[in-house]
């Protein structure tokens, strides 16, 4: 018999996703810096607040955590903080191809462990009035890289080569990787 899994994510992408495979879980919304550490690499700070995530719940044997990204020359596209930056992310991303990373961490019995799902999207041309009418739609305001692939965005989406589930925001086959290596029974709950 398993512990009931916990997310430590208020994401509704990451919630309808795990709910998707069939897997009871309670959420619990943590909040940490995100911030950049210096000299941290792209991959390195995603698993680094992934597992933050996971490790700040105290209960519960099974907690998975995420994070998500995108990364454009050398530039992290996190969350937009308004309307103009989320203009300049999509405007950067237009006609040219980026990465989003998400990291998945599990805190189980046998300990921490994490895993990264990385991803290439390339982008056609966006002008500023479709980036502006996106905005207006309210959908990029909580998501890395001011789009949502699973939404109005995706029609600026010419390509992908990875995990589609991992640019939405939790990668199936990572966290399904977790959970069974660590005794996390996914189809037999």
């Amino acid at each position: 018999m398993n512990s009931k899994l916990q997310l430590a994510s208020s994401s509704p992408r990451r919630k309808k996703i795990l709910s998707s495979l069939g897997i009871d879980f309670d959420v619990f919304e943590i909040k940490i810096d995100e911030s950049q550490l210096i000299g941290e690499c792209p991959s390195d700070m995603v698993l680094r607040l992934a597992a933050t995530k996971a490790e700040a719940h105290k209960y519960g044997d099974f907690v998975l955590g995420a994070d998500t990204i995108v990364v454009h020359e050398s530039r992290i596209f996190g969350k937009p903080n308004n309307a103009k930056d989320a203009i300049d992310m999509l405007l950067s991303l237009s006609g040219k191809e980026h990465i989003v990373m998400t990291g998945v961490a599990l805190k189980a019995p046998n300990g921490t462990k994490s895993l990264l799902s990385t991803t290439k999207v390339r982008f056609r041309k966006i002008n500023k009035k479709d980036a502006l009418n996106y905005w207006k739609s309210g959908e990029p305001v909580d998501k890395a890289g001011s789009y949502g692939i699973q939404g109005i965005g995706g029609m600026f989406v010419k390509s992908i080569s990875g995990s589609y589930s991992g640019v939405v925001g939790l990668p199936v086959f990572e966290a399904v990787s977790l959970l069974t290596s660590s005794g996390f029974n996914v189809l037999n709950q």
